[in-house]
């Protein structure tokens, strides 16, 4: 490819270069994220003050609302809460805005916290595994919905469920959001908390979890 060809922008790109209302218009809808996630932050923390079994290590974790500009080249803005990353044990609630996808609310789980999930009790809920993803990646951090990351839950046989929740050193569901409902977007981000709560209430372990510590610098993706 010539140096020409490289640099040269076509009509489209000329287009955008020349508006300065498209970099403005998208401040404002990151900024719009932002405010939501803030509005949805404070209903998390009242809806999962019902789940008795949350330990304090993650009922008193420190919300975070980051940004970036490349998940596989888009924009993305992310809420953790409850979070808790250490190297073996880690849980976080993860609400996604994805530019141009989705939002999402992942719920990740691995180490002691796994025992917060009862995953018998999901299988048996024919009305959740069909709205329920569930992850089929050996990498946790990936967040699309390619059937290489995620399958829903009511596509899997009885073995195929027990492999995949039993195989895994993570376990992590998650619920998608089509951008086209923006504007109903509380009240969705709202009903999938209330999901998530029930996934942890139907914990049937002890709560034991390893004593605090430094969550990693930044947001793994």
């Amino acid at each position: 490819m010539s140096v020409k060809a490289k640099i040269t922008l076509s009509d489209k790109e000329l287009s955008l270069v020349l508006d300065p209302e498209f970099i403005l218009t998208k401040r404002s809808i990151i900024d719009k994220v932002y405010d939501l996630f803030a509005i949805m932050t404070a209903r998390l923390q009242s809806i999962l003050a019902d789940a008795g079994n949350l330990p304090n290590e993650l009922r008193f974790s420190v919300p975070k609302i980051s940004k970036g500009e490349n998940y596989l080249q888009l924009p993305y803005v992310m809420l953790d809460y409850p979070r808790f990353f250490g190297k073996e044990d880690v849980f976080a609630v993860r609400t996604m805005f994805w530019w141009g996808n989705f939002f999402s609310i992942t719920l990740i789980a691995s180490g002691v916290f796994r025992k917060l999930i009862d995953t018998d009790e999901i299988w048996k809920d024919e009305n959740l595994k069909e709205i329920l993803f569930v992850n089929v990646n050996p990498d946790p951090w990936h967040h699309h919905f390619e059937a290489d990351n995620v399958r829903i839950c009511k596509s899997l046989s009885a073995d195929e469920w027990q492999a995949i929740t039993s195989g895994n050193p993570h376990l992590k569901f998650a619920l998608k959001y089509e951008l086209s409902r923006w504007n109903e977007m509380p009240v969705l981000l709202e009903d999938g908390y209330r999901l998530i709560e029930r996934l942890l209430i139907n914990s049937r372990g002890d709560g034991r979890v390893p004593s605090p510590g430094i969550p990693k610098a930044g947001s793994d993706l």
